[in-house]
Formats: structure tokens, C-alpha cells, sequence
């Protein structure tokens, strides 16, 4: 029987705790990822989400079939920036936040699997936004994470902690981009329980 992969056990970065703000050393990692631009609650984040989910699935039943290397899909990520980041932190404006969707895949998928899995999926009912799928790889390295338990929109003091307080107590200054990783299935879990990993690249100032 093959042994299935689970990364959210394997990779140190895929873990938090509530109430703690941890430096960790994310390695080069490889994704799906989809570029937009505006609220979550938007058409723009469902066409993005259509389009993601198809495809991590088929690369996840051809990596088995062909293979014989079974993993785990992993949950949505996303970047997060805004061009004032009060924006994103206090203000909450959703209307001008820019976003990249990423789901996380083994690194022995390769461009060639990636071509097929799209074709696959757009042979049977292609979501719109299928063409503008890419796989890449992104490389954070260092960064400070915590566990958020609770609704999106209460990440905001959270945020001002680890941004105004934690990163600079330590030597650190901000780099890369917010980055967000839902262990819970927004679809399904009430906003009082969801549990999202909240993240931000760092360098020694």
C-alpha cells in the first residue's frame, strides 16, 4: 500500500500555537498559486478558489496513479499586501487588498505533471481562471508565525503584536508578504473556531 505524505506533519513551518509568536526558518517551497485583487468575500476569490481545488486534486490522484506517491492535498494559503498596509492590519479595507492563493504541492511535481493536470481539468468543465494557475516556488526563510483562533477580521491586534511589538523587540524588520495558512475550511467551520496561521517574513535589521 503506498504511504501517503501528510506536509502539515512533516514541515516545522506548518506549525503554531495560539498565543505565541515563533521564528521559524521556512524552507524554498513549491505551489499553485493565483493572483487578485479585492475583498475575499468577492466573485474574484470564488473564481480563484475554482480553479485551485480541481487542480491540487488531479495533481494529487496522478502523482498516485503514475507514481505511486500519495500526499496529502494541503489547505489554502494566501498572501496578503495592501498598498497602505494600515489597510490589511487596522482598517480593514477589503476593497483594495491584493491577494496570491497558494496550495502548497510536493517538490517532485514537476512542470510536465502540471501541464497535464490542467489539460485534465479543462477537458472536463475548465474554470475560468485555469489558464492563469502557475507553479512556482517561494522562498520566505525566515519568519515570525502565531496561531489565530477566531474570525478573519479579528487578526487585527494580533497583527499589531506581532508587527509593532514582537518583530521589533527581536532585531527584526518586516520583508516579504502577510502570509496566511487555513487550517480550518471556512465553508464549514463556524468563524468563532477557525484556525489560521498567521505569518510574516523577517530579516535582522
Amino acid at each position: 500500500m503506498t504511504e501517503k505524505l501528510d506536509l502539515k506533519r512533516t514541515l516545522d513551518a506548518y506549525r503554531a500555537k495560539q498565543g505565541e509568536f515563533r521564528i521559524v526558518d521556512v524552507p524554498e517551497l513549491q505551489y499553485l498559486m493565483l493572483d487578485g485583487h479585492g475583498d475575499p468575500n468577492g466573485a474574484a476569490f470564488a473564481e480563484a478558489l475554482e480553479a485551485l481545488y480541481p487542480l491540487a486534486y488531479a495533481l494529487k490522484f496522478a502523482s498516485k496513479r503514475e507514481q505511486g506517491r500519495d500526499y496529502g492535498v494541503m489547505p489554502l494559503e494566501g498572501l496578503w499586501w495592501a498598498d497602505d498596509m494600515e489597510a490589511f492590519t487596522t482598517a480593514r479595507d477589503k476593497a483594495s487588498w491584493h491577494w496570491t492563493l497558494l496550495m502548497l504541492v510536493p517538490d517532485w511535481i514537476d512542470p510536465g505533471m502540471f501541464d497535464a493536470a490542467v489539460a485534465a481539468v479543462a477537458a472536463k468543465r475548465a474554470p475560468a481562471r485555469l489558464v492563469d494557475v502557475r507553479l512556482e516556488a517561494l522562498t520566505e526563510g525566515r519568519s515570525v508565525q502565531t496561531l489565530h483562533v477566531g474570525a478573519f477580521d479579528d487578526e487585527g491586534p494580533v497583527l499589531e503584536r506581532m508587527h509593532h511589538e514582537f518583530i521589533p523587540a527581536h532585531g527584526l524588520r518586516m520583508t516579504g508578504r502577510h502570509h496566511e495558512i487555513y487550517l480550518s475550511d471556512a465553508r464549514r467551520v463556524e468563524p468563532a473556531k477557525r484556525r489560521t496561521i498567521l505569518r510574516q517574513p523577517v530579516a535582522v535589521r
